[in-house]
């Protein structure tokens, strides 16, 4: 199965403080909606609360949480990477989308081959969450599409698609 990761994060790494994003990206929303739809999506118990507790909808929505009495009427939670998997796999599905929080974003890194990050032309050094740092040697950027700031996304920001070196 493939697993790919999608996330945006500032200059330095930034994506989050107090289980919240740090930014509006209208377009960010779009790209994010039209990569992840119809696909299984992997969030940590964190990050589905910061979604209000809601699933995603046209996703099969997978909560990794250490909490063995947390449920989601609307998703499948379980406790271990393995779980998640074969959900995914059970409902025939060949790829897994990875979608934060950090703390999921560094126990899924050894097993991701993509990575759809959006780069966001900005620091946060007030932040409390960060995406890892990806490493030239196992990862190369394949792909980029640049935008600029405008009245609706308040900063410039890049499409990038990273692969794996095999």
């Amino acid at each position: 199965m493939n697993i790919t990761m999608i996330v945006a994060a500032a200059e330095n790494n930034a994506i989050g403080k107090n289980n919240q994003m740090l930014w509006k990206m209208p377009n960010d929303f779009k790209y994010f909606k039209n990569q992840t739809w119809g696909l299984p999506v992997l969030m940590g118990r964190r990050t589905y609360q910061a979604l209000k507790s809601i699933a995603l909808e046209g996703r099969l929505n997978i909560i990794l949480t250490r909490d063995k009495k947390f449920t989601a009427e609307d998703s499948i939670v379980v406790q271990k990477i393995e779980d998640a998997l074969f959900f995914a796999k059970e409902h025939d599905y060949n790829e897994l989308i990875v979608i934060g929080g950090a703390e999921i974003y560094k126990l899924m890194l050894p097993k991701t081959t993509k990575i759809l990050l959006t780069r966001i032309a900005a620091t946060f050094e007030d932040a409390d969450a960060f995406f890892p740092e990806l490493s030239s040697k196992e990862w190369r950027m394949t792909g980029e599409e640049k935008f600029y700031k405008d009245e609706k996304n308040p900063y410039d920001y890049s499409f990038q698609v990273w692969e794996r070196i095999k």
